[in-house]
């Protein structure tokens, strides 16, 4: 076990919400000790700056360049720089005593099936900016080297649940679904994108209310699940393909619930993601003792009851062990940057299909 390093690491995921960015300490093995935490929210114009760049990266067969995307890419990097001089700023850390930044940047497509995933997000001019080591580019070796490149926090949900009762699971609740299992050796390591997460759910309030999601699950709670629709979903032979497997944003649409009301869509398609969840469980191992729940679903009510009833387990958000559920995904990416200065696996044959641990990332150092 190596000496322990102050790592920043951020997160801007595919609800397009806005940016997470956590200080933590940790050897990048068994020891984390968070430090601080700041999110930022997107501004209205930022978040449809980004929506428009993955729209057009959709549409590409390869990752390529054009004006949008460039301009969509200077201002993420110029934001999470920002967002990082803040947090070191109220935490009263020089950033000359930060050892590195995990800068994972802003996902436009996802698309290991063609041999490429795609984050933007310019590593150099964020490394002189700060004068800090940045690792960057977390997915590209891994599905280089013939993984999904997702999900990727596995290696971090395993830290974090050190001492817990096994075999356990974490899900996280984000724009897409993932969960890892950790079985009774800490080597015991499955995880794969269970469906949409808050994907859909965000989509369908967004069209119908104008609002960015549900909160609480407030809609979804005056609403009735449609039946025929929630049974159509569910019928993708994706939920039957074994794992590793991953998602995009944008490869499950809420377009079967076209012609619900805005309540009873909003609960059939909050019950879509639920019952995701419990078509997951049928690919582990073995069930697990408990559910632990990060990421922004866990503020929905409504969700984590129907996925405790769908799962017949008991939904623990991440805080009941002392976590901070919206921090874990920055955090994580603080954890993997270390990880990848040590060269130490941040991907494995149970996460990704990789066939090998991957250690993963590119170092950029300030010039």
């Amino acid at each position: 076990m190596g000496s322990s390093l102050l790592a920043v690491g951020l997160m801007s995921g595919t609800s397009l919400d806005g940016i997470d960015a956590a200080l933590i300490e940790t050897d990048g093995e068994g020891f984390v000790q968070p430090v601080a935490f700041r999110s930022e929210p997107y501004s209205e114009h930022a978040r449809a700056e980004l929506r428009h760049a993955a729209a057009i990266a959709r549409q590409y067969e390869r990752p390529r360049r054009g004006s949008s995307i460039v301009d969509a890419e200077k201002m993420l990097t110029q934001r999470h720089i920002e967002v990082v001089e803040g947090l070191l700023a109220s935490a009263d850390v020089p950033a000359s005593k930060v050892d590195v930044v995990g800068f994972h940047g802003q996902t436009l497509a996802h698309r290991p099936e063609r041999g490429w995933t795609w984050q933007i997000g310019d590593a150099d001019a964020m490394a002189r900016a700060l004068g800090i080591a940045v690792v960057s580019d977390f997915r590209g070796a891994d599905v280089a080297a013939g993984g999904q490149g997702a999900p990727l926090l596995p290696v971090y949900h395993r830290a974090l649940t050190a001492g817990l009762e096994r075999p356990l699971a974490v899900l996280n609740l984000g724009g897409v679904g993932n969960i890892t299992w950790i079985g009774e050796s800490a080597d015991d390591l499955i995880a794969f994108d269970t469906g949409p997460g808050n994907g859909l759910i965000d989509d369908w309030v967004m069209a119908e209310t104008g609002r960015r999601y549900d909160e609480g699950g407030a809609l979804a709670a005056e609403g009735s699940i449609d039946e025929k629709v929630l049974a159509a979903m569910l019928d993708n032979p994706w939920f039957d393909a074994l794992p590793p497997k991953s998602l995009d944003r944008a490869d499950f649409t809420m377009h079967p619930a076209k012609g619900l009301s805005a309540a009873d869509g909003a609960t059939t398609l909050t019950a879509f993601t639920a019952a995701t969840v419990a078509l997951a469980l049928d690919h582990l191992p073995s069930s697990p003792r408990r559910l632990i729940v990060a990421g922004g679903g866990r503020h929905n009510a409504t969700l984590m009851a129907m996925i405790a009833d769908a799962c017949d387990l008991r939904t623990e958000p991440i805080e009941a062990h002392g976590h901070n559920g919206d921090a874990t995904e920055a955090e994580g990416f603080g954890y993997m940057a270390v990880r990848a200065l040590r060269r130490l696996p941040i991907s494995f044959p149970g996460t990704t299909g990789v066939r090998a641990p991957n250690p993963g990332g590119v170092l950029t150092r300030p010039e």
